[in-house]
């Protein structure tokens, strides 16, 4: 299958490996995964601040780029971000219809419909849950709310978990908890949001894990910058970056 990556914006510029790794995981699997130069942010971060008019340039210029993929052969798109896939899955025909703009919300549509987050991608599409990845540490997994209620995930992605080799994998109390970043609202609402962050990073100690993984880099980086402040030694590593080890 050849399929089109949508590394999204934090990937691109603060983990970068995350996409790499994706990447590794499908050519792994003998796929061919390509990179359309031109994809910008989707809009998602304007859209839940309030700027959906400012949001809709956006959204065509997303609908563009990997409708054009899709054209030239591509057969899905995947992000490693439930929050990234939710929001075209969800947001992008919405904004488009309320801009007054049918046509484009009926070409966002038949994106979405192809677009799918990794785990997703892995094990309903490509029909995987052994990619044939080692990683001999505790690992516990942080379902992201995106991910777990905008996308519905479920265990797709501790299905994947469960056949990596030598992993030590441990539930994680409370996991459908949200872990208090929700982009802005960590920043308007810091002393909830870091409340939030105090209990699940309470669970996560708990759970005696050398490593938190979840499918969203976002919430990572706000998961593992609480630990790294506190100097716990637990590690944040995307589920990209595990199903890619060969260690």
């Amino acid at each position: 299958m050849r399929i089109a990556l949508f590394v999204t914006c934090l990937g691109d510029v603060l983990f970068p490996d995350v996409g790499k790794a994706t990447v590794a995981v499908l050519e792994g699997l003998g796929h061919e995964v390509v990179f359309p130069a031109e994809q910008t942010c989707c809009g998602q971060m304007h859209t839940n601040t309030g700027y959906q008019h400012d949001a809709v340039g956006l959204v065509r210029h997303h609908v563009e780029v990997f409708e054009q993929a899709l054209a030239d052969g591509c057969e899905a798109v995947v992000a490693p971000s439930g929050s990234c896939a939710g929001s075209v899955r969800h947001q992008h025909a919405m904004l488009a219809r309320r801009a007054g703009n049918e046509a484009l919300a009926t070409r966002a549509e038949v994106v979405a419909a192809r677009t799918y987050e990794l785990s997703e991608l892995l094990v309903d599409v490509l029909g995987v849950t052994d990619v044939g990845a080692s990683y001999p540490h505790r690992v516990t997994y942080h379902p992201t709310c995106h991910s777990l209620r905008m996308l519905r995930v479920g265990d797709r992605p501790l299905q994947l978990l469960r056949h990596v080799r030598g992993i030590d994998l441990v539930e994680l109390p409370a996991a459908d908890s949200c872990c208090g970043f929700g982009g802005t609202f960590s920043v308007k609402n810091a002393d909830t949001s870091t409340a939030m962050l105090a209990d699940k990073m309470t669970a996560v100690l708990g759970t005696g894990a050398e490593v938190v993984t979840a499918g969203d880099a976002s919430c990572l980086m706000h998961i593992g910058g609480g630990l790294s402040r506190l100097r716990t030694g637990v590690r944040p590593v995307h589920l990209a970056e595990i199903l890619a080890s060969r260690s």
